[in-house]
């Protein structure tokens, strides 16, 4: 089955994109949400995340995100070590989900898919980009998060341009109306695509 890599930077509108291919029947995997389900129940990545950032980075048995979130807010190694131990896992998750699936291809929505080097195991990929001023406002309106802390963010993801030439498609998301019309236009490229090979 095809794998088609979504991705983009913070504020990006990632989520809003793989909700338009969703109602056009394609399977989603928000890699971001299956992570922090699996970070709460696999027993092995508790123990690893313990070693990794202390006993704090459990609350009443749930992961305590503000405090990892502050943890790695400025520790380029420590995400990378986090990263490392989450990642596998994740991606070993991803296979067997996308096994059950029955849809010519399926999407799997993924933050840092340029930057941990997994855009390699994708059939396709599609870059979402928006200017990086009203990304900021998106993610300000939505994680009640401040200036510094998005910009921070921002400087640890690739630049769009980067992302742009390993791109098979580029989505700018600024208008919900014109995002809608790509999906579509993208969706039938792929289809089409598929039905060739």
């Amino acid at each position: 089955m095809i794998t088609v890599g979504l991705t983009g930077g913070i504020g990006s509108g990632k989520t809003t994109i793989a909700k338009s291919f969703e109602a056009l029947g394609i399977p989603i995997y928000i890699a971001d949400d299956e992570a922090k389900k699996i970070m709460n129940t696999s027993k092995v990545l508790k123990r690893k995340l313990i070693a990794l950032f202390g006993e704090s980075a459990y609350l009443n048995n749930e992961l305590n995100r503000p405090f990892l979130a502050k943890a790695i807010f400025n520790d380029k190694a420590l995400l990378k070590k986090m990263n490392a131990i989450v990642h596998p896992k994740v991606g070993a998750h991803f296979i067997k989900w996308k096994n059950k699936q029955k849809a010519p291809y399926v999407i799997k929505e993924a933050a840092i898919l340029f930057e941990n080097g997994s855009y390699k195991n994708y059939n396709y990929i599609i870059t979402v980009t928006a200017p990086e001023k009203i990304r900021i406002e998106r993610v300000l309106k939505r994680d009640n998060a401040s200036v510094e802390k998005v910009k921070a963010i921002i400087a640890n993801q690739w630049k769009d341009e980067l992302k742009i030439k390993l791109s098979d498609f580029v989505i700018v998301n600024t208008n919900l109306k014109t995002t809608k019309m790509e999906v579509l236009k993208i969706h039938k490229k792929l289809l089409k695509q598929i039905s060739k090979s």
